[in-house]
């Protein structure tokens, strides 16, 4: 199984307080892990590491087997679905939002058609009269499902996740849990959710920015 995201003694300092100490971890394809801890232990600022957005101080995150780089850096962001706790859709309409990536030369000449669209709403328990509703009329747990609805019509496989089930009732919790059940997906997650954190492959525990707890689910 190829490794895609390690981790090696990743350490990130912020005004002469370290943040994240010696974390070292490997994310293989199609695993879940989640990243669990109280507040300030540093779970979101793996993700920002991730994405470049904090710059080590020393150690080395690896990406497809690839050091960080400017370059390693754009293709995370190129490959990966980042999703938050409050996803800005960058456009008025849940319809445009949806639609917004397919407007770049990148994904110009595969804008999906309304069968599309309303397959992957039913599929994360969203009405497809969503569609027609203003973005900033949503509540955040629908932003967060249209932020994923969109990365699934991209055909992301990685999938970084923020508190993603925390504020949906029980049935469009599970349709989520259903969607990432799917062993092409490799998901990379912060979360306090029970439930949640009982699917995942792997559980981090961090702890003043230290990983100091590394937990396997067997489901054979």
């Amino acid at each position: 199984m190829p490794a895609i995201i390690q981790f090696d003694r990743a350490t990130v300092i912020v005004r002469d307080q370290a943040i994240l100490s010696d974390i070292s971890f490997t994310l293989y394809a199609g695993e879940k892990t989640v990243l669990c801890g109280k507040s300030g232990s540093g779970k979101s600022t793996v993700i920002k590491a991730l994405l470049g957005l904090h710059q080590l101080s020393s150690g080395t995150i690896y990406f497809q087997q690839k050091a960080l780089t400017s370059a390693t850096i754009q293709a995370i962001r190129s490959d990966t679905a980042y999703i938050g706790q409050e996803p800005v859709l960058a456009a008025d309409s849940v319809r445009d939002a949806l639609l917004l990536p397919f407007q770049f030369n990148a994904h110009r000449g595969h804008k999906p058609a309304d069968a599309q669209l309303k397959a992957v709403l039913e599929r994360l328990n969203l009405p497809v009269s969503i569609l027609d509703q203003q973005s900033s009329r949503i509540s955040g747990g629908e932003k967060q499902r249209i932020a994923l609805a969109r990365g699934l019509l991209l055909g992301k496989t990685l999938y970084l996740l923020d508190e993603v089930t925390s504020a949906l009732d029980a049935e469009s919790k599970q349709a989520v849990f259903d969607v990432f059940a799917d062993p092409g997906l490799t998901v990379l997650s912060v979360a306090h959710d029970p439930d949640w954190i009982a699917r995942c492959d792997r559980i981090l525990e961090l702890d003043g920015g230290r990983l100091t707890k590394v937990t396997h689910h067997d489901y054979a």
